[in-house]
């Protein structure tokens, strides 16, 4: 049965039509070096070196403690001169790629 909140009643427990928000962790520990406001990376067991731009440098930062993607682009967007929707938009990149590469994992 569909409430006038949005909410629904699946037997005796109330189900929420929205999903749980996913948290970005760091998948990896990395040897760090800051090269001015970027960062090289070094991932010791397979050799692999990492380059981070300073916003790239920055999101890694952030994710020192789990984050959800709204809590990454709030700080972006206070830390930086850019829209909210060029900034979900190019954070959705970096998180993929991130992903990708093996240096993020997604949890709930």
């Amino acid at each position: 049965m569909m409430h006038a909140d949005g909410l629904e009643t699946c037997g005796l427990s109330l189900c929420c039509n929205a999903m749980a928000a996913t948290v970005y962790m760091r998948a990896i520990e990395l040897l760090e070096a800051d090269i001015g406001s970027d960062l090289v990376a070094l991932e010791p067991k397979s050799g692999s070196c990492f380059g981070f731009n300073s916003v790239a440098a920055s999101v890694w930062s952030n994710l020192a403690t789990p984050k959800t993607f709204d809590q990454l682009r709030d700080e972006l967007l206070a830390d930086y001169d850019v829209g909210i929707d060029e900034c979900s938009r190019d954070l959705r990149v970096l998180l993929d790629d991130m992903k990708d590469q093996g240096l993020i994992q997604e949890g709930l």
